[in-house]
């Protein structure tokens, strides 16, 4: 398997269909949650944290930077303040602003990718400040990529109960 072919066309993929998704939000939307259950991002906090989803967490198994605050260790903090409420969650300004974030992110996970080696990819041991399994460092880009993948299926369907004209090809990008 060559990880760095396999990883580079997820991300293209999947950035791709998520641009598309962004370009059916409208800014009027960006306060709209789902109005049953609890702990539901607003659109806008949905779209701030698709922005981050994959580059600014491959960049913490790549580089080892997470982006946390200087003097806050990755390893002291707790599941609670990894996995924050919705509520305590940032929202974007606009779609325009999540779009360019989006793009820059994208261009982050492809380059964090170009800069691993195969061997690296294929071998080297890595944990997750939310998981302290040992797993590949291939591995883990991948679950970002699914990470991606599975805000881009939320902000599907927050299109869908925002009564928007999506369909399964807005998901895939048919």
């Amino acid at each position: 398997m060559n990880w760095n072919e396999l990883l580079t066309e997820e991300i293209k993929s999947t950035y791709a269909v998520t641009k598309g998704l962004f370009e059916l939000t409208d800014d009027e939307m960006l306060q709209w949650k789902p109005a049953t259950g609890s702990n539901w991002m607003s659109t806008g906090q949905l779209l701030k944290h698709i922005t981050i989803a994959c580059g600014g967490s491959m960049r913490g198994f790549v580089t080892g930077d997470w982006g946390l605050p200087e003097g806050i260790d990755v390893e002291s903090l707790t599941t609670e303040e990894m996995l924050a409420p919705a509520e305590t969650m940032q929202a974007i300004g606009s779609v325009s602003e999540a779009k360019k974030l989006l793009e820059e992110d994208e261009l982050l996970a492809l380059s964090l990718v170009s800069e691993c080696s195969e061997e690296d990819l294929d071998t080297k041991q890595t944990t997750a400040p939310w998981d302290r399994t040992e797993v590949i460092l291939g591995h883990r880009l991948l679950q970002m990529v699914d990470h991606l993948k599975v805000h881009k299926a939320q902000l599907f369907y927050y299109l869908k109960l925002q009564n928007k004209a999506v369909n399964t090809g807005n998901l895939w990008g048919m």
